[in-house]
């Protein structure tokens, strides 16, 4: 019988599965001992390539502040080569005459805008400007709310905003002290307000005296109508009052705690006393009724901004003393324990409607008419 001949194919299919089952197995095998590896491998490289750009990144974050910190040390530091040295401990108050601004740029401004922006002299000798517009004041009670509110004897007590504003920031600087039960006695008065007070003082001396006698022993009283601070919407009257505590109501004002804290400290605010004399309100304060006009004893006082309220502080200046200082030296910086604070520029303008003011480019500035046909211009540092 013939042999029957094996079949090549078996081998050939058994060859064939022994190698899908080998790539099967490499298959299998390769995820965790290759690829897993190289995915870890990736994952590292991934995240040291990143801690190295945060840690660029921090590097760079903090040259950028060091280089801003050591701009805003700069800034208090005068780049003009012409400033004088200044004292690098206490206050230093130097004159700039004949220094021009740095950065020099000009802003077109109207009287209007300027008039009620804190320096504006009114006395006896320099009348309210006939075009003042009284529209912007407000009511002081009214102006804030809640734990801000300020108390007034009436709302219809008014001031300009700006004023209102620094008053309520002395009023929390006071609270911090412990201080407190502040009351604007008064404020704005309108022309025909301060012409009735007038009138009434005329009426009352006139059986004392008789034509300009009479006018000038009224005036000793109360300002002719338009020459009254109370007429500017800056200035205001302070007392202490509190309902039912005679022991807050009834001492003089002048006296108190509270007196003697505002008057001490209300230039830090942009606020001065109006009227000071000799002993009064404060024990060191000097006599400046020949300058101011007023001999009365009155908590009158007036807003007229930080720098221009500092620059009075140190120099012991009434308004007029200032703005004759001003018209003598019309650059002048103050520098605290060797620290740019304030610059102050006074350029005369005239009585033009609108005019060109001198500011700098790179700061902040507050510019304020000051009746005399000058504007007087604070940079604050």
């Amino acid at each position: 019988m013939a042999r029957t001949k094996k079949s090549k194919a078996v081998p050939v299919v058994a060859v064939l599965t022994l190698l899908i089952i080998a790539a099967a197995v490499v298959c299998f095998l390769i995820e965790p001992l290759v690829i897993e590896p190289q995915r870890e491998a990736i994952r590292k490289a991934n995240e040291a390539a990143k801690a190295e750009v945060e840690n660029r990144n921090k590097e760079a974050e903090a040259k950028y502040a060091s280089a801003i910190a050591e701009l805003e040390s700069q800034a208090s530091i005068p780049t003009n080569p012409s400033w004088p040295d200044h004292k690098n401990e206490g206050v230093d108050i130097l004159d700039l005459t004949g220094i021009p601004l740095e950065n020099q740029s000009a802003v077109t401004m109207s009287r209007a805008e300027l008039m009620t922006a804190g320096m504006l002299l009114i006395n006896e000798w320099h009348s309210r400007p006939e075009d003042f517009d009284e529209t912007g004041v407000v009511s002081v009670g009214k102006f804030y709310t809640g734990d801000q509110k300020i108390q007034v004897k009436d709302n219809n007590v008014t001031l300009f905003p700006n004023a209102i504003a620094a008053l309520r920031e002395a009023l929390d600087g006071a609270k911090a002290d412990g201080l407190e039960h502040y009351l604007v006695e008064e404020g704005y008065r309108t022309y025909d307000q301060q012409n009735t007070y007038f009138q009434n003082r005329v009426t009352k001396l006139s059986n004392r005296y008789t034509g300009d006698a009479l006018i000038a022993a009224a005036k000793k009283e109360v300002n002719y109508p338009g020459t009254s601070e109370y007429n500017s919407g800056l200035a205001f009257e302070l007392r202490l009052y509190e309902k039912n505590n005679p022991d807050i109501s009834t001492p003089k004002y002048s006296t108190t705690d509270q007196g003697k804290w505002m008057n001490e400290n209300c230039w830090k605010y942009g606020i001065v006393f109006r009227f000071p004399q000799n002993g009064w309100p404060l024990q060191t304060s000097t006599d400046k009724s020949f300058k101011t006009g007023v001999s009365k004893h009155l908590n009158l006082y007036r807003f007229v901004g930080k720098g221009n309220a500092a620059v009075m502080h140190y120099k012991d200046f009434t308004m007029e003393e200032y703005i004759e200082y001003l018209e003598e030296h019309p650059h002048i910086a103050l520098f605290e324990d060797g620290v740019l604070k304030y610059e102050v520029y006074c350029q005369y303008v005239g009585d033009d409607d609108t005019f060109l003011v001198q500011t700098t480019r790179s700061r902040s500035h507050v510019s304020s008419l000051d009746n005399m046909g000058y504007v007087i211009t604070v940079f604050e540092q």
